[in-house]
């Protein structure tokens, strides 16, 4: 739990939101450099992790003693201290700046802005509003970023231990996972020591040849890798019900985005003939015709050249269809593609807007040449209205 202090009566609102865009604009300008910088022990998005422990298996590191290691860190946005984060982002813009420049913003102008932000996280709790003091705003984007830059400090002695190693390393903000051959003993030593080294940071950890991660459940099963979606206990089957207004296109769309997931993170085609019976048990529960369903199936499979599939499980073109899929590009990594360039010189959110006409246009061109022909009074409703037109 954050501290806080109660600052003034429930009268007398805050006025942060100039705050919420600054902290917009300072993520916009250092989440790019974070993620170019420490992309090799970050995860994006579970199919990230799928593509390392798959590249693990045929760099041949996976062994039958392989084992998981996933770890949580304990409340990270609220227990993040203002003063050791402040260091540490100092410190970031000052390794990944060029002359203590990024874009326009000297390092000094990026601090203050940073101060700013943290002096001005107020919130409202049974009719009083309440200031916060240690931790960053939880719904603020420039408390993740910077609780990333903590976070990438803290954890560099496990990076080293693991590149030494040859296993993987990987965090998605406040969710670690790591493989590991060591005893068991071992490693337990060895993140127990990480555990205590620093006061602000706690992680519970788990050990197993099964674990869950994200929304994969990760297994090594007699010296081969299984990935299978991860359902919690307490998700229900609930998507955008087919009776909704959504255009038609979206309602499609829905199948067609959940046999695409599935396949890529199933890596067996019996796994994934059960995750394709889930998805087809939820989209009836929401009202979607079974043709309809069927027809976003087939379309799936025929599009990737995959119908034997749908039709009799070939395992071998099941894996041709998994690598395939796999292998494509996210639709957040294009846009992390497309925004690592140039990043300390020059930040896309600083850089100035080129009037494109593809996208911004005048629908209704002026042509106040024709303004005579109208006719000086209207009627709307019974009552006349006169126009008084001076042309130039």
């Amino acid at each position: 739990m954050a501290r806080c202090m109660v600052p003034q009566s429930t009268y007398d609102t805050p006025k942060n939101a100039p705050t919420i865009s600054l902290s917009k604009f300072l993520n916009n300008i250092l989440a790019p450099i974070f993620l170019s910088v420490a992309r090799e022990t970050t995860f994006i998005n579970s199919i990230d992790v799928i593509r390392k422990l798959e590249k693990d298996v045929e760099d041949g590191h996976f062994r039958p003693t392989t084992k998981f290691v996933t770890m949580d860190v304990t409340d990270l946005y609220t227990m993040i201290p203002r003063h050791g984060t402040l260091e540490a982002l100092v410190g970031f813009c000052m390794k990944h700046s060029k002359n203590n420049r990024i874009g326009t913003l000297y390092i000094d102008h990026i601090m203050k802005i940073a101060r700013l932000i943290l002096d001005t996280n107020y919130f409202a709790y049974y009719d009083k509003y309440y200031k916060q003091i240690r931790g960053g705003a939880m719904g603020s984007a420039f408390t993740q970023v910077l609780a990333n830059i903590y976070m990438y400090e803290w954890e560099q002695d496990l990076i080293k231990y693991q590149k030494s190693k040859n296993e993987i390393y990987g965090r998605y903000i406040d969710d670690i996972f790591m493989t590991t051959n060591e005893p068991e003993h071992k490693i337990c030593q060895i993140l127990d020591k990480e555990n205590n080294k620093n006061v602000n940071i706690k992680i519970n950890y788990q050990i197993g040849i099964s674990v869950d991660f994200l929304d994969v459940t990760i297994q090594n099963v007699n010296n081969r890798l299984r990935t299978v979606l991860y359902h919690k206990l307490a998700a229900e089957p609930y998507i955008l019900p087919f009776t909704s207004e959504h255009p038609r296109h979206i309602l499609r769309n829905i199948p067609c985005t959940a046999i695409l997931r599935a396949a890529k993170i199933c890596s067996d085609v019996n796994d994934f003939n059960v995750e394709q019976h889930n998805i087809m048990i939820s989209l009836l529960l929401n009202g979607y015709p079974p043709k309809c369903i069927d027809k976003c199936f087939q379309h799936f499979f025929k599009l990737n050249a995959a119908t034997s599939v749908l039709t009799d499980l070939n395992e071998r073109t099941y894996q041709h269809l998994h690598q395939k899929l796999l292998r494509q590009p996210t639709r957040r990594e294009k846009q992390l593609n497309i925004r690592l360039i140039d990043l300390i010189e020059a930040p896309t959110v600083l850089q100035s807007k080129i009037w494109d006409k593809s996208i911004m246009y005048s629908r209704y061109p002026y042509n106040f040449t024709v303004l005579a022909v109208y006719p000086n009074n209207f009627t709307i409703g019974g009552n006349k209205i006169l126009l008084n037109i001076t042309t130039n």
